[in-house]
């Protein structure tokens, strides 16, 4: 969702995060990934702009930051 938001495609984000785009693929399946893997793909999300929101009862989010 974040990814989208954006506007990346998998290759962009996969870029950005230093990571095969397979990973990105694996990652969107729900598939279990190393957790450096997933903070570093979250770190390029956050710095392109995203914002991950804890889960307050109605789960959890992102939103792009203003």
């Amino acid at each position: 969702m974040a990814r989208v938001a954006l506007g990346l495609g998998v290759r962009d984000l996969a870029n950005l995060a230093n990571v095969a785009q397979a990973t990105i693929s694996r990652l969107e399946r729900g598939e279990d990934l190393k957790e450096t893997t997933v903070a570093a793909i979250q770190a390029a999300l956050e710095a392109s702009g995203v914002e991950f929101i804890a889960e307050n009862g109605g789960g959890a989010g992102v939103r792009l930051r203003k």
